[in-house]
């Protein structure tokens, strides 16, 4: 039997007993940012949908990598979780990967030091949970250690997310951790749902507003957004806020 990796050894090394939420995430993290040579991680669930909600981010620039793809819809993290194949960009700047999403790889270099991106889907038999998203400063590919100990990491992280005991160690996920909200109880997962409430309530009231549907509201918040560099949540909080309507004009 192959001798597990440093990564892998962490994970299975962490205590979840009492540990909320983010506090799970955190861990998640570190334990993968440690072994697997990175320089930070971002873990998001339900990554490839409207409800899609960040557990944690190492540092604010994992924070603005996971926000560019919310925003943008494109990525990454979006690719792996869509065909739920892990995304490996050794070099952003010389690979043909980033032609499947480019406003995001332009973004990403423009906006940060990153050099290198690794997307690993955390998978339930087909089902996709999220996505596990790692970066360098420097280019450079994982080497094949790594890479065995990355893909045996989502496989355990998929059995902390999904298995027996994911509702309660992870309830009342406390304020202050991202994707937390302070007092919530239930299921984490569940919970997970409402922390994009205001993308949500933003969308339906542009679909009223312009009498489409709701995946068209949401690229148009999408477009507004992209086109005055703005992030997604904010442009959101202004149609919450009815600071911003839509208009025919403007479609």
């Amino acid at each position: 039997m192959a001798e597990l990796g440093e990564a892998t050894r962490a994970l299975l090394a962490i205590d979840r007993n009492g540990l909320s939420g983010g506090g799970i995430g955190q861990g998640i993290c570190q334990a993968c940012v440690a072994g697997l040579g990175v320089d930070g991680a971002v873990l998001s669930l339900l990554t490839a949908t409207t409800s899609r909600v960040t557990l944690w981010a190492t540092d604010a620039i994992a924070a603005q990598i996971e926000e560019l793809q919310f925003d943008l819809n494109e990525g990454v993290c979006m690719e792996a979780a869509e065909t739920g194949r892990p995304v490996l960009v050794g070099d952003l700047r010389h690979s043909r990967e980033t032609a499947h999403w480019p406003m995001f790889a332009a973004a990403v270099i423009e906006q940060t030091p990153v050099k290198a991106l690794f997307a690993l889907p955390i998978q339930s038999g087909t089902v996709n949970l999220g996505v596990l998203d790692l970066y360098r400063m420097q280019a450079g590919d994982l080497s094949a250690a790594q890479y065995r100990d990355a893909l045996a990491a989502v496989v355990i992280v998929a059995s902390m997310i999904s298995g027996p005991d994911a509702d309660s160690p992870m309830q009342d996920r406390p304020s202050g951790h991202p994707g937390g909200r302070a007092g919530t109880g239930g299921s984490w997962l569940d919970d997970s749902l409402s922390h994009r409430a205001e993308v949500h309530q933003a969308t339906g009231m542009a679909l009223v507003q312009l009498g489409i549907t709701a995946p068209e509201a949401l690229a148009r918040l999408r477009a507004h957004a992209f086109a005055h560099q703005r992030q997604l949540i904010d442009v959101a909080k202004d149609v919450v806020a009815r600071r911003l309507r839509f208009t025919e004009e403007m479609r």
